[in-house]
């Protein structure tokens, strides 16, 4: 059994579509895998925020490892997968896993101060 009740939660959003108006809009899209080392909390993940033509603008995911920042020397470490993508161009940068429910605290929270930077323009 897993320990973190917002995994459920998580799991029940899976290939949701979430309308943010302008044309912009979420996919959520969550999984169950078994628990590894790279992926403890046992579920794969992609939350991501597309402007009207479909180009991803913001993502959550843990689809690969993101490099650290050339300051920090990983030699010989496993990297976390958990990672965001600031802009579409970004090769993503690690984010901390903490629990679910703060991934989807922190994703949402980040899709409305995007949102609201794409409205000031």
């Amino acid at each position: 059994m897993n320990e973190d009740p917002g995994i459920e939660t998580l799991l029940d959003l899976h290939d949701q579509i979430i309308d943010q108006d302008g044309g912009y809009w979420i996919k959520i899209e969550a999984w169950q895998v078994e628990a590894t080392q790279v992926i403890p909390h046992g579920v794969r993940y992609s939350l991501t925020l597309h402007e009207p033509y479909g180009r991803r603008i913001l993502g959550y995911d843990n689809a690969h490892s993101a490099k650290p920042p050339k300051k920090f020397k990983f030699a010989g470490r496993i990297l976390p997968y958990d990672h965001l993508h600031r802009h579409a161009s970004d090769k993503g940068i690690p984010y901390e896993f903490k629990d679910a429910y703060q991934l989807l605290s922190d994703f949402f929270a980040e899709v409305d101060r995007v949102l609201q930077e794409v409205r000031k323009r």
